[in-house]
């Protein structure tokens, strides 16, 4: 007889550090609903022919009330992630012969999904250290390199998922208006974490993460999308007259979007919080630069996510019992979790929604590991 696996997280009760999960830690909303709806397709008991249009539970006010009102679009669909939701854009303006611009900075995804759509793919240059920042004159550069070209699609990722870099969204899109080209804002890092409305920042489409910045159980994501490309992202099979083509009929047919819907409340008052989030994120990267590190990235910085260079910790893994192991097996004796095993010399965590007394913890954990294991 087979044995069942031991699945037990041993993360469970550490001082979570880690990007991506910091936003998308659960609230008690969602992780009962978690458990209610965990079985299968469970919402699809309550399915007209179309996900959105349930209205008990409340996926209808949702996705056609509260989520284009909270991305600040015209329409929202949820997505399997964020990656979906690029990928269905390409997609629906792909072109033969198209190509889509993207920031140097951009997640793999966004590379993948413009592969996939048959798109070539031009990148506006990032910044060398310590800034690595992308100019939003560099979108003109080459929205001008590429005139005469059949450009589908710009995307600015808000912020990058390495650095926490915040690029002036409102010049981009102003560059793209004129080329004529849309832009995609890739907010998997900022929808559910800080205001951001894709209509106040010129956007004709925005993505966010529900796993990443939203506490939902994923993956889930969101797709918002502007009122002139509401036809053709969301046009219906010919042969499934309820099914929308670019989702492949249905999404989130569970509990990702029944944690996402539990969340969203909380989620709402925390991103008014938002600035008290940043003056925390900037007192932390103070303070390791006080113990040695070095954080790249904007000056003064503007998000949770924070890229450390550590040539302290570097040293001490050349000579360290653990190796370059040594600093993840340190911190998880302290109980902190989130810093990748085996990294020493650059590595990035997050702030978000930390107490101030957890993170005086983490300080105080970073500053002993390095005056023990010198």
């Amino acid at each position: 007889m087979t044995k069942h696996p031991t699945l037990k997280r041993s993360t469970l009760g550490t001082i979570n550090i880690d990007p991506l999960q910091r936003g998308g830690i659960l609230t008690p909303e969602a992780r009962q609903a978690l458990v209610e709806w965990g079985d299968g397709y469970s919402v699809c008991d309550f399915c007209p022919g179309k996900l959105e249009d349930i209205k008990k539970p409340p996926i209808h006010d949702f996705v056609y009330r509260d989520l284009p009102e909270f991305l600040g679009t015209d329409h929202a669909r949820v997505t399997n992630g964020a990656r979906e939701g690029i990928f269905a854009v390409m997609h629906a303006l792909s072109k033969k012969g198209g190509s889509v611009v993207l920031d140097g900075n951009a997640h793999y995804t966004s590379f993948v999904a413009a592969e996939r759509a048959g798109l070539d793919i031009s990148l506006v240059p990032v910044s060398d250290r310590p800034e690595y920042r992308i100019d939003p004159e560099g979108y003109r550069d080459v929205l001008e390199e590429k005139s005469g070209e059949e450009v589908v699609l710009a995307v600015l990722t808000y912020p990058d998922g390495s650095y926490g870099n915040i690029v002036d969204a409102k010049k981009v899109s102003s560059i793209c208006s004129e080329y004529d080209v849309p832009l995609l804002l890739n907010g998997a890092y900022s929808v559910g974490r800080m205001p951001v409305a894709a209509k106040d920042l010129g956007a004709d489409f925005i993505v966010g993460s529900g796993h990443k910045s939203m506490a939902a159980s994923g993956p889930v994501g969101v797709l918002g999308i502007s009122e002139p490309y509401h036809d053709l992202l969301l046009r219906r099979s010919r042969y499934n007259k309820n099914k929308e083509i670019e989702l492949l009929g249905c999404t989130a047919r569970g509990a990702t979007i029944m944690t996402l819907i539990a969340s969203f409340p909380r989620v709402l008052e925390r991103v008014a919080e938002w600035g008290r989030e940043v003056e925390k994120a900037r007192w932390f990267a103070s303070e390791m630069e006080r113990l040695g590190m070095i954080q790249m990235g904007d000056k003064p910085h503007n998000h949770d996510l924070i890229f450390f260079e550590a040539p302290i910790l570097y040293e001490i893994s050349k000579h360290a019992k653990k190796g370059r192991f040594f600093l993840y097996k340190e911190l998880k004796k302290r109980n902190i979790h989130g810093i990748k095993s085996g990294l020493t010399k650059y590595f990035k965590l997050s702030t978000y929604g930390l107490p101030e007394d957890d993170l005086r913890y983490v300080l105080d954990a970073f500053d002993e590991i390095i005056s023990t294991t010198r």
